[in-house]
């Protein structure tokens, strides 16, 4: 086996116990904690973690990711979302529908990681964006994602914290729940 053709799920081991920190600092939640924000012109708690699975839509969809299509497709059906990540209250409002949007999403993420190899990395997709159009790879694609989920997981965890909610998984352990081997 060439290094090219290694499973992104290797490269980005790690990810998927994110996830699962994520959605576990998300599902006990109650509306009136998933509503909490700092102040009144700043992001639920509700609205942030929305804003994490629809941003994976976004951006997957983009670059024609399995699965993507057809997630965008319930999603305006639904009317929970519009390009560039607008959510609607139903979903931010509601600790469940994040829930199920975040693994949804993570389900689509995890197609293409399984699929994907490293030689797959520098596919790209054209995007315009502010009188320009640039070539996107999947590369930069991916790593915009991952960085976008631990960005706004670390506003989660200062958020829930301040409400006195304890987070051993995404707060204490830094999000990353998977145990390394043990030598």
């Amino acid at each position: 086996m060439t290094q090219e053709s290694v499973a992104l799920s290797t490269v980005y081991s790690g990810w998927d116990g994110y996830q699962r920190s994520l959605t576990a600092a998300i599902a006990p939640l109650s509306q009136e904690q998933s509503a909490y924000r700092p102040a009144p012109d700043r992001r639920s708690v509700g609205e942030i973690a929305a804003h994490i699975a629809f941003g994976r839509l976004d951006w997957f969809q983009r670059m024609g990711a399995p699965g993507s299509a057809e997630l965008v497709a319930q999603a305006a059906s639904e009317g929970v979302w519009r390009p560039w990540g607008q959510v609607a209250a139903s979903v931010s409002d509601s600790p469940v529908e994040i829930v199920r949007w975040l693994e949804a999403t993570w389900q689509m993420i995890e197609t293409c990681l399984n699929l994907w190899t490293v030689a797959d990395l520098g596919v790209s997709y054209l995007q315009p964006y502010g009188g320009k159009t640039y070539a996107v790879s999947r590369q930069w694609t991916l790593w915009r994602i991952m960085a976008h989920d631990i960005h706004h997981g670390g506003q989660l965890t200062i958020l829930l914290a301040a409400q006195g909610i304890d987070l051993p998984d995404l707060g204490d352990n830094g999000g990353h729940i998977v145990e390394a081997p043990q030598a």
